[in-house]
């Protein structure tokens, strides 16, 4: 299990955009995901350049996976409101705190801790509830974007519609590096009031995006999927916890209802499988590492 005695509760959900990219959902519950994966042409060619720079490492000798631990990314949080107090989305330092300890023990097994660097506060009604792709999202991020490509940034705010959240790719950095990072719900964090999404876990899946992740259920049932050979197939996203839910009935395996690129619900979240680990750092790398 992923839970971990926090100050006030820990563990949430997801949804995710690119800044470029992103479709309109027609129910609340698919807008926990805004975040459209490019399409298939584009993924492959991510993908064929993903496996020719691990294989140019190893060539190299040079390492090809990271040990547990060993990547520390530095983290600014941007807590965008409309006044003081939670209500209005100015979330506490504590709830901060909790969310960094959520994604440090989601992230456990893989090379990855999350150190928070600082945290700042702005009053801005606009920027507050900011849509994906908005001039406001452009505004807010290069006013308060810190750091290079290998720093995290994290934007509380109140987008509206159901949204949870979303995230830029490692491949998007060259060409939008202002618009990079990740936008969580602020009522997504732990102890905030998006139940069953207020456990810290939308930071967990965004973040994931941000890495390099797509879907579990990204291309259905083909061959394609999400680009992780080790990922059941599934057909679409799951909500709740479906145990033994099969909706590839074709392919091996149930659908990876416990893993963090789902939908599922937070206390159901608690795993990356080996290859999403081995994505992660390899993109890392690739696209952030020293940039």
């Amino acid at each position: 299990m992923k839970k971990l005695a926090l100050t006030t509760l820990a563990f949430a959900a997801l949804s995710l955009v690119t800044a470029t990219s992103y479709a309109a959902k027609d129910d609340v519950l698919s807008h926990r995901c805004y975040t459209v994966a490019p399409e298939k042409a584009a993924r492959d060619k991510i993908e064929a350049k993903r496996v020719a720079f691990v294989e140019g490492r190893r060539m190299k000798g040079q390492e090809a996976e990271r040990a547990a631990g060993t990547v520390t990314i530095p983290v600014y949080f941007h807590v965008i409101n409309k006044g003081t107090g939670v209500a209005n989305g100015d979330i506490t330092t504590a709830m901060i705190n909790d969310q960094i300890a959520v994604l440090n023990s989601a992230y456990a097994s893989t090379p990855f801790r999350f150190a928070l660097q600082s945290v700042d506060r702005t009053t801005n009604a606009t920027w507050y509830t900011m849509a994906p792709g908005s001039s406001a999202e452009t505004a807010a991020k290069t006013a308060l974007r810190k750091g290079t490509a290998s720093a995290l940034n994290l934007y509380s705010a109140a987008p509206g519609g159901g949204l949870l959240g979303w995230a830029t790719f490692p491949s998007d950095y060259t060409a939008s590096p202002k618009l990079d990072g990740v936008v969580l719900l602020n009522s997504s964090v732990p102890g905030g009031s998006s139940a069953p999404y207020n456990e810290g876990d939308t930071g967990t899946h965004e973040v994931g995006h941000w890495l390099g992740l797509y879907h579990t259920f990204q291309g259905a049932c083909t061959n394609a999927g999400d680009s992780v050979s080790d990922t059941p197939a599934e057909k679409s996203a799951a909500y709740g916890c479906p145990v033994g839910r099969d909706s590839c009935t074709t392919k091996a395996g149930l659908d990876p209802i416990t893993n963090f690129m789902d939908y599922t619900d937070d206390s159901c979240m608690n795993s990356f499988t080996a290859g999403q680990v081995a994505r992660m750092d390899s993109l890392h790398l690739q696209y952030r590492q020293g940039k």
